[in-house]
């Protein structure tokens, strides 16, 4: 079972927090966590001066790192990744949102909001090349129903699953189940990865 470490200042922990994750624990350093954790995702509260080294050091012994921010933005996102993090998000994020992080986290994908992602997106897709062979690319979606086609569609241009679920009029519910199917599918950890998938096809 994966354990959930928050390192917070005076090892606060939020309402959120406890009800995404009743067994973590919290500590107010680096130095109070366990020597190895093991199979755990550690949380780091971006309120502490020094979770940027904080992060790097995690990252560097191989330790799954996301950093929380109450007051969130593109900048101190580029730092958190930059540094090692594998996920960035609100401090007050929803229990559902921060289960949905970890789980990425924990197979091994990138997670950031909406906003961020779709900057990366924009950034990254159009200087992609497109694939030597597109074919197996393109057998690769061939495999997806027409709605999880859309949904994958639609993720790639950089939507949240509110949007998606606007545009195709069904819930967000169904959109993460169509995701959670595309990824699975189609070999992929996270919505950038299936972005550049996407990218990658012929027009």
């Amino acid at each position: 079972m994966t354990a959930h470490i928050f390192v917070s200042p005076e090892a606060r922990v939020l309402a959120s927090w406890r009800s995404a994750f009743p067994g973590l624990s919290s500590v107010p350093s680096l130095a109070a966590l366990p020597p190895r954790p093991g199979e755990a995702v550690l949380w780091l509260d971006a309120e502490r001066d020094t979770w940027v080294n904080d992060a790097r050091v995690l990252a560097a012994r191989g330790d799954r790192v996301v950093v929380l921010s109450s007051a969130p933005s593109s900048d101190q996102a580029q730092t958190a990744l930059e540094a090692g993090a594998r996920a960035y998000c609100h401090a007050y994020a929803t229990p559902e949102l921060l289960r949905e992080v970890a789980v990425v986290v924990r197979h091994g994908g990138l997670w950031v909001g909406p906003e961020l992602l779709a900057r990366m997106i924009r950034a990254v897709v159009p200087v992609v090349p497109p694939a030597p062979v597109a074919a197996p690319l393109a057998a690769e979606l061939d495999g997806l129903s027409a709605r999880e086609r859309a949904v994958a569609a639609a993720v790639a241009e950089g939507l949240t699953n509110k949007e998606v679920a606007l545009r195709l009029d069904i819930t967000e519910r169904t959109v993460k189940a169509h995701l959670a199917a595309v990824f699975e599918k189609v070999g992929v950890r996270d919505r950038l990865q299936l972005a550049l998938l996407v990218s990658r096809l012929p027009a």
